[in-house]
């Protein structure tokens, strides 16, 4: 394997890992949040207790996440430190409002919060929580535009003397339309994960018959957002896609396999074959209509095929191959497309029972929704795994090639040591993950604290 190979494996490894974490952090964040509200809202000690039950889960996250992410971050000056030079101006600006704003609001309330129980005013308490989730959303956001800065690179100009691309516009760089878009999808597959993650747990303390009532609220809970959560995702992806494809068309080409132009384009459940070497492959059922639709918004709508684009882009940007991995393409899109309605179908099932009065009971549901709590990291490692691999082989989107990224004087001896030692430290970090979540997602509900002190009880009327 190549220096460049290499290197894209490592920040794979790191990124996919990290993201792990990510959506667990905003989703449950705001959750978290969601429970304690109830509390003070209402005075039932039940929230209490599962805010500090998922409250805990959270901490955990955090406190793991965060290291994952500050490995991640080193590597723009490790292994790619020629990126860095050349688009350090820009790149830096959202990673720096990251840093200073956004994790800095996070990581201090979450202590905060942690901390203040019985000792800040109920009221202040609850305020700190949803710094704490706000904090976290605000983190995606800029490292969200950053990336989205360089799929579709905008609100810059080249200095004549060095080169290099100088931002001038931060604005533009936060309402660019794959940011804004890509943003909300994020933010809606971390709630819907969270909600996964909360229905997987209270489903194993309802099967064991363990605190059905409170387990029943929190799983009842996961499923009124759960629902409308994938409704909205799966529209905001819809739209992210006709984005993209105005932007990047090579990205949604490769997503269908779709080697030649069309119009109208259908698109397949699956195939056979397929791949750079295979342009033929069998796609089996085969739905009319449905690839225009996701990519124009239109049932007609024109999809280039991806050898139309790389001939433009031969004269455009010079010599090369410019089709990204069309078999990570294809089954990237569909592995996402069809988590995304494995949980949708799960969460229809749920609430269907909830009408019926029967969630408690079901011990097949209850059994599948601890399984399907799997989903949702699929789900997302296969749509970042989309977004990523469809950018190649381009760094910044027509201004820097993968190849052209990478240190210069970082050898193959270097990257292969430091990626079996992140390799050992992240394979550590996951049997710890793993081994505390589990702990203490199974153990029983903390019993209920008293009232803060100098808080008087909620008023009956808000009760």
């Amino acid at each position: 394997m190549s220096n460049v190979d290499l290197a894209r494996l490592q920040f794979a490894m790191t990124s996919i890992y990290h993201f792990l974490f990510v959506p667990v952090t905003i989703g449950l964040g705001f959750l978290t949040a969601v429970l304690q509200t109830a509390w003070y809202r209402r005075g039932d000690e039940a929230y209490l207790r599962l805010t500090k039950f998922f409250g805990t889960l959270l901490v955990i996250n955090i406190a793991v996440g965060v290291v994952t992410g500050l490995v991640q971050e080193f590597q723009f000056g490790m292994n790619w430190s020629a990126y860095s030079r050349l688009v350090g101006d820009i790149f830096g600006a959202p990673l720096a409002m990251e840093g200073l704003a956004a994790f800095f609001l996070e990581a201090t309330f979450l202590g905060v919060w942690i901390f203040g129980w019985n000792r800040l005013p109920r009221r202040l308490h609850l305020a700190t929580i949803w710094l704490v989730a706000i904090g976290a959303a605000l983190s995606a956001a800029f490292i969200m535009a950053a990336n989205s800065w360089m799929q579709h690179p905008v609100g810059y100009e080249t200095n004549a003397s060095t080169g290099r691309p100088q931002l001038n516009d931060i604005w533009a760089v936060m309402t660019n339309p794959v940011f804004l878009w890509g943003y909300a999808h994020v933010l809606l597959a971390a709630l819907a994960t969270a909600a996964v993650v909360m229905l997987a747990v209270s489903a194993w303390h309802l099967r064991r018959k363990s605190h059905v009532d409170v387990f029943g609220r929190s799983a009842k809970l996961s499923l009124a957002i759960l629902v409308p959560t994938m409704f909205l995702a799966m529209f905001v992806g819809s739209e992210l896609g006709v984005v993209e494809a105005k932007y990047q068309p090579m990205k949604i080409a490769a997503a269908e396999a779709q080697w030649e132009t069309c119009q109208p384009c259908s698109f397949s459940a699956f195939q056979i074959g397929g791949g750079n070497d295979d342009q033929n492959p069998t796609k089996i059922i085969a739905i009319p209509h449905l690839l225009s639709l996701l990519a124009t918004n239109h049932w007609n709508g024109q999809v280039i095929g991806l050898n139309e684009l790389n001939a433009q882009y031969q004269q455009q940007y010079g010599p090369g191959d410019y089709v990204p991995n069309v078999f990570i393409q294809y089954w990237s899109m569909r592995v996402m497309a069809y988590a995304a309605t494995l949980i949708l179908f799960l969460g229809l099932w749920g609430l269907w029972l909830i009408h019926r009065g029967t969630l408690e009971r079901s011990r097949r549901f209850l059994w599948l929704s601890v399984w399907a709590v799997l989903l949702p990291f699929i789900m997302n490692t296969a749509g970042w795994m989309l977004t990523e691999n469809g950018r190649q082989p381009w760094l910044v989107q027509g201004i820097m090639r993968t190849t052209d990224g990478v240190s210069p004087s970082v050898g193959t001896s270097s990257i292969v040591v430091s990626l079996i030692v992140f390799f050992l430290l992240y394979l550590v970090l996951a049997i710890v993950d793993v081994v505390l979540m589990l702990r203490y997602s199974r153990r029983e509900l903390p019993p209920a604290a008293t009232e803060p002190a100098g808080e008087p009880p909620v008023p009956a009327a808000i009760q």
